[in-house]
């Protein structure tokens, strides 16, 4: 009788174990199954970039456009400060965002669009598990921010020109850059100039900076352009013998970006002065 239920016991010992066993395995089964849903889940939420531009194909989840105003030199102090502005914009691009840059030329609506892309994120942001960081790395050195520094060393190569059509390069990039975007994407707009609209349409310089002048020009009509959306801030260059004051242009342009519908978002006056 006390073998018999030593063998009992046995047998109940081994099913036990083979309970425990089988639940371990399918505890375990599961792990995987949940640590590969996972890994694949982060993988999906990865979007995929355009190799020439780096953008998301998607879309940008921004556009910043920067308006370099070449059209007459500039002191090296202002171009430092301009350096200065411009990587701190550069900085602030988010991952996924584009940045187009143009310079301006003196022929009306003629620009130079000398950078396109987005700013597809460095290594420190890259997801190991889903990623190789290194190449992420290479990636945003090579396609951003190598570029971008290359342009910044080259601020103070302005040349001298016959006509500043400010205006006229601002409504080109408007129809260029932000036109097409949806109106949930937000949109802003740097100028980088001496901000003196010079052409045979209007003149700050022959016809003063009062804005009721302007409405009377055929600038007015000309140059109309909807910045619905956009925001516009000004890295002015200081000119001297101005018949004009600073503030005065600054609120030239203010008003010009309002009737425009678009938002003035600030007038930051560079140091040094040409």
């Amino acid at each position: 009788m006390a073998r018999s239920s030593r063998r009992s016991r046995r047998r109940g010992g081994n099913s036990a174990g083979l309970i425990m066993g089988a639940i371990a395995l399918g505890v375990l089964s599961l792990a995987i199954i949940g640590a590969f849903g996972w890994l694949k889940y982060r993988a999906s939420t990865v979007v995929a970039v355009d190799r020439a531009s780096l953008c998301p194909v998607t879309g940008a989840r921004s556009e910043t456009a920067i308006l370099l105003d070449v059209t007459d030199p500039i002191s090296d102090t202002t171009a430092l400060d301009l350096k200065n502005q411009f990587e701190q914009i550069v900085a602030g691009i988010p991952v996924g965002g584009a940045i187009d840059i143009y310079s301006l030329s003196e022929k009306e609506g003629e620009l130079e669009r000398t950078f396109h892309g987005c700013n597809p994120g460095s290594r420190d942001l890259a997801d190991e598990w889903t990623s190789n960081p290194r190449l992420i790395q290479d990636r945003w050195e090579k396609g951003f921010q190598r570029p971008l520094e290359e342009i910044a060393g080259r601020l103070a190569s302005g040349r001298t020109g016959d006509a500043s059509p400010i205006m006229a390069g601002i409504q080109r990039i408007n129809l260029q850059a932000f036109a097409s975007l949806p109106a949930r994407t937000p949109k802003t707009l740097f100028i980088a100039s001496d901000m003196i609209e010079h052409t045979p349409a209007f003149s700050n310089y022959r016809d003063g900076v009062a804005y009721s002048k302007f409405q009377k020009s055929e600038a007015r009509a000309k140059f109309r352009t909807s910045l619905d959306g956009v925001a516009v801030k000004i890295l002015a260059f200081q000119r001297p013998s101005l018949k004009f004051t600073t503030e005065d242009l600054a609120e030239f342009w203010r008003e010009w970006i309002a009737n425009n519908n678009g938002t003035f978002d600030g007038f930051i006056r560079l140091e040094g002065i040409r």
